[in-house]
């Protein structure tokens, strides 16, 4: 059984930083890229960070600068580092697995269920 589980989500006032994570289990994930997404109210869902089997990454440019995607696939695990938070930033997070090494275009195959960080001003 494929699943993703994010954790780490929570409250914090502008400027603050949180770590969020996501443990992956039934696959390996050293061989598939992997990334983060995340909706507010109203907005559509925003890729926001991926990071290839080989280490690359890319990131929007909403928060190019401030988060950082990592993996460590001893632990089946893909992090991200959000510093300089924003109100803006408020919003479900999601992480999502391709089963490709790279990021292409292309549809996520699976999904977690989604933590909550909220932004305060």
């Amino acid at each position: 059984q494929v699943q993703l589980v994010e954790s780490g989500g929570g409250s914090v006032q502008a400027g603050g930083s949180l770590r969020l994570s996501c443990a992956a289990s039934g696959f390996s994930t050293s061989n598939y890229c992997m990334g983060w997404f995340r909706q507010a109210p109203g907005k559509e869902r925003e890729g926001i960070a991926v990071i290839n089997s080989d280490g690359s990454t890319r990131y929007a440019d909403s928060v190019k600068g401030r988060f950082t995607i990592s993996r460590d696939n001893a632990k089946n695990t893909v992090y991200l580092q959000m510093n300089s938070l924003k109100p803006e930033d408020t919003a479900m997070y999601y992480c999502a697995a391709r089963r490709f090494r790279y990021c292409g275009g292309g549809e996520y195959n699976y999904w977690g269920q989604g933590t909550q960080v909220t932004v305060s001003s």
